[in-house]
C-alpha cells in the first residue's frame, strides 16, 4: 500500500491537474511548504496499539500521523493544504463556539432552502446531516430516500442500516462520524409511490454549497465517498465507481475514499463484494491511524 508521502504526492498532482482543467495558471505556495518538501522524507515511525475505549483510541491526534516522526500542527496542515492556502472558498478554522454557531446558522439556511420548487413542494423533510461537527471521518451520499424523508435524517433505511453495520466494524458509532448527502431533498418522483432517482446535474451543483460548507466547517480528515454520485459531486466527472473504488482521491487536501453504496450490497450480497468495501474501510482505518485488530482483517474472507 502506498506511503503518506507518495498519497500526498498523488493527491498534489491530480488536484493541480484539477486546476490546470478549470483554466488556472498560477498557483501561491506558502515559502514554509516549499521549504517542508526540500526536506529528506523520513521513513514512518511504528505506531504502537492505543489503549482501548477513548475518542484518542479510535482517533489517535493528527499531531501523529505525517511522514515520521511527530510535526508541528501548522506545518501539517500546511502540507495536507497543498498547495498553499489556495482552495476556493475555505476560511480559517473556527474556535468551538463560533464552528457551532456556524453550523447552526447553516443547518437553518438548508433546513429554509426553496431554490429547487419542485423538490421543495414534494419533500416533507429537509435531510440535512447528523453526527459529530468535530468528526474526523465523514460518509458522503447520494440523496435521502423515502425513509430519510420521512425522518429527515440521513441513512436510515435499509441501506443506512447496513452502513451503521459497517461504522460500528470499524470500532465506532454513528455519533462519532459525520453523515451527508450530495443533495438535502428526496429527488422527486412523480406518479411513483416507491423508490428513488438520481440526483440531475442542475439538483447537484444547487444544492452541493451546503455540503462544501459542512465539510470546511468540520475538517474531517478522510471523507468516504458512498458511490459513484458521491464521487460526482465531489470531484466532478470522473470514471466509474468499479474503477475508482479502493484508491485514495483528494477533496480539496483531504483525502477521500471511493466506496460502493451501501445500496449495492443489498443488491449484490456476494461476499467478495463486501469484502471490496471491507478493504476500503481497512484502508481508511489505517488512514486515521485506528487500532485493527487480526479478526478485522479477517472480515468477510471465505474460511
Amino acid at each position: 500500500m502506498p506511503g503518506d508521502y507518495d498519497q500526498l504526492l498523488d493527491a498534489t498532482i491530480q488536484h493541480l491537474e484539477e486546476l490546470k482543467g478549470r483554466g488556472v495558471r498560477h498557483v501561491a505556495v506558502a515559502p514554509e511548504t516549499l521549504a517542508a518538501l526540500a526536506k529528506p522524507v523520513s521513513q514512518p515511525a511504528a505506531i504502537g496499539a492505543p489503549n482501548s475505549g477513548s475518542a484518542q483510541t479510535k482517533f489517535p491526534r493528527r499531531a501523529e500521523t505525517v511522514l515520521g516522526a511527530p510535526q508541528p500542527m501548522a506545518e501539517q496542515e500546511t502540507l495536507l493544504a497543498l498547495p498553499g492556502e489556495t482552495f476556493p472558498g475555505q476560511s480559517p478554522p473556527l474556535d468551538p463556539q463560533a464552528k457551532a454557531a456556524a453550523f447552526a446558522a447553516l443547518r437553518e439556511r438548508a433546513l429554509a432552502c426553496v431554490k429547487c420548487p419542485h423538490l421543495a413542494s414534494s419533500r416533507k423533510n429537509v435531510v440535512f446531516g447528523v453526527g459529530s461537527i468535530d468528526a474526523q471521518l465523514m460518509f458522503v451520499g447520494e440523496a435521502p430516500g423515502a425513509d430519510e424523508d420521512e425522518q429527515g435524517e440521513p441513512f436510515v433505511g435499509k441501506a443506512g442500516q447496513l452502513l451503521t453495520k459497517i461504522i460500528q466494524a470499524m470500532g465506532l458509532q454513528r455519533a462519532d462520524v459525520y453523515i451527508g448527502n450530495i443533495l438535502k431533498c428526496r429527488p422527486d418522483t412523480p406518479g411513483q409511490s416507491a423508490g428513488n432517482r438520481k440526483p440531475t446535474s442542475d439538483e447537484m451543483a444547487t444544492c452541493i454549497p451546503y455540503l462544501h460548507e459542512q465539510i470546511d466547517l468540520i475538517r474531517p480528515r478522510v471523507i468516504v465517498a458512498l458511490g459513484a454520485t458521491a464521487v460526482e459531486g465531489l470531484l466532478g466527472k470522473t470514471l466509474g465507481i468499479t474503477k475508482l473504488r479502493g484508491t485514495w482521491k483528494t477533496y480539496r487536501g483531504t483525502p477521500l475514499m471511493p466506496t460502493y453504496h451501501p445500496a449495492y450490497l443489498l443488491r449484490n450480497q456476494a461476499m467478495s463484494e463486501k469484502r471490496k468495501v471491507w478493504e476500503d474501510m481497512l484502508q481508511v482505518m489505517e488512514k486515521l491511524e485506528m487500532p485493527i485488530s487480526q479478526k478485522q482483517r479477517n472480515y468477510f474472507l471465505k474460511a
